[in-house]
């Protein structure tokens, strides 16, 4: 786990660095804006997709030639008058585009104003339907969506004969955009939930939703909701007796809801929208790991650093597509551009009418150890 006054002070002094850089080169650069949490119950998000992404941004400036791209970012504690108060400085200070908003509730704060001022939004950590429909000319999705991910989930459930599924959801627009992908995916096979129980966003009170989703002795639990919440509910539950099985969506963060439990993590079930960065069989992997390896002390490998490289891949392979000098038009374009194109191994797809670049979704399951499995 990182350290968050050392992460504040480290990338405050990367972005430094990078403007002294760009200078040098007689050249001005790109500045993504990033409005995440890095402090707060959901910090451990918010810094590795920031450290994935800028993993990835220091080997794109260090080539010759290249006008460098930094990310300035903005903590919102994962709140969303916070992120909305950010996105607002980004959008006045002239941001190049938003990027890697981490969550439902706090990048649908910031979906309204980024579509009035038409400010490329890219990649926000988020499977929300309601972030993808309608659709926004500016706005482009790098993961597949709540509905795929809890589809899966349902799938595998179903298929193991096991239908008495409960859902404990966060009470916000994220929480609420699980529940109806679970719902959707279960009134298909003409079945419901057996239980619904909520917890508070930034809360870990979890005590009434285990008493209430115990009582009905589900075969599964699914989660949606940040990591120490659901850490504190497997570890309540299971107090309690529950003897079940729980799966996440991939927004819980696999690395850090795997810290939180330890040992009791052993068998907790979390869909992945991105490769995992420990399957060297995958081109990409191999070259996230190799990054992480040369970046040294500061650096680490897990799902949510891959989808913030894997972010920052896309978008600067978008930029390299903008038809002469760089705009927010020209991204918009180029983004667009990119069909069917492999990041080693990892297939993103955008048009003129579809911004969603993957639908990619598989199953991982947490280990004794911590370790992760696919």
């Amino acid at each position: 786990m990182i350290n968050r006054r050392h992460f504040s002070l480290a990338t405050g002094a990367a972005v430094l660095g990078g403007f002294q850089l760009a200078r040098a080169q007689g050249d001005v650069p790109l500045v993504l804006g990033q409005s995440a949490p890095f402090t707060g119950p959901a910090a451990q998000l918010g810094i590795q997709f920031h450290q994935g992404a800028k993993l990835f941004l220091d080997q794109y400036n260090a080539q010759p030639g290249r006008r460098n791209v930094l990310i300035k970012n903005l903590d919102d504690g994962y709140e969303p008058d916070r992120c909305a108060a950010n996105t607002q400085k980004l959008i006045e200070e002239d941001v190049f585009a938003l990027f890697g908003y981490i969550g439902t509730p706090t990048s649908m704060a910031a979906l309204p104003l980024a579509v009035k001022e038409k400010v490329p939004f890219v990649a926000p950590f988020t499977g929300a339907m309601a972030l993808r429909e309608p659709f926004h000319r500016n706005v482009f999705h790098l993961r597949a969506s709540y509905n795929d991910e809890t589809a899966l989930i349902v799938k595998q459930l179903t298929h193991l004969g096991l239908k008495k599924i409960a859902v404990f959801y966060q009470n916000d627009a994220y929480g609420k955009a699980g529940l109806d992908g679970v719902t959707l995916a279960l009134s298909q096979q003409e079945l419901k939930p057996v239980a619904l129980a909520t917890v508070e966003r930034n809360s870990v009170d979890v005590a009434s939703a285990v008493k209430s989703i115990t009582a009905a002795r589900p075969d599964a639990v699914v989660q949606v909701g940040a990591y120490k919440a659901c850490a504190a509910f497997i570890r309540q539950a299971r107090k309690a007796g529950y003897g079940g099985t729980f799966f996440n969506v991939s927004f819980v963060g696999t690395q850090a809801l795997a810290d939180e439990l330890g040992k009791e993590g052993a068998g907790v079930m979390v869909t992945q929208v991105v490769p995992s960065p420990y399957n060297p069989a995958n081109a990409i992997t191999r070259e996230f790991s190799e990054a992480v390896k040369k970046a040294g002390a500061g650096a680490s490998a897990n799902f949510s650093s891959m989808e913030g490289y894997l972010a920052a891949k896309v978008l600067t392979e978008g930029l390299r597509r903008t038809p002469g000098k760089a705009s927010r038009d020209g991204l918009i374009a180029g983004l667009e551009s990119i069909d069917r194109q492999q990041f080693g191994g990892f297939e993103v797809s955008f048009s003129a009418k579809n911004h969603v670049g993957s639908k990619f979704v598989e199953l991982s399951m947490i280990t004794a150890d911590g370790r992760v499995r696919t």
